[in-house]
């Protein structure tokens, strides 16, 4: 079983920048996981924030809503995802998730098998 783990949310101002990161507890090496970023904001359903690929292509894809201030990487050395958030909004106050899928790649929520338990984003003036 793999054990996810989401760190380095907190408060922001509008405009300002989070990292946030994902590792696995125990001998997992998520270099062979597809590693998505989902978010759960208040009174709203779970959606895709951004996911990159297993392997050594990782090819990374965003919603929309990001695209273009958030950037997900990986660092296999480190065994870590990160979620780099520049230039936050307040809708993006949510709580983020982190989840993986091994050797293969993930559209959808449900196409995970692992999922951490979050991390708070408050962006907020």
């Amino acid at each position: 079983q793999v054990s996810l783990v989401e760190s380095g949310g907190g408060l922001v101002q509008p405009g300002g920048s989070l990292r946030l990161s994902c590792t696995a507890s125990g001998r997992t090496f998520l270099g062979t996981y597809t590693i998505g970023w989902f978010r759960r904001a208040p009174g709203k359903e779970r959606e895709f924030v951004a996911r990159i690929n297993w392997g050594g292509f990782g090819s990374t894809y965003y919603a929309d809503s990001v695209k273009g201030r958030f950037t997900i990487s990986r660092d296999n050395a480190k065994n870590t995802v990160y979620l780099q958030m520049n230039s936050l909004k307040p809708e993006d106050t949510a709580v983020y998730y982190c989840a993986a899928r091994q050797y293969s790649d993930a559209y959808y929520d449900r196409d995970y098998d692992y999922w951490g338990q979050g991390t708070q984003v408050t962006v907020s003036s």
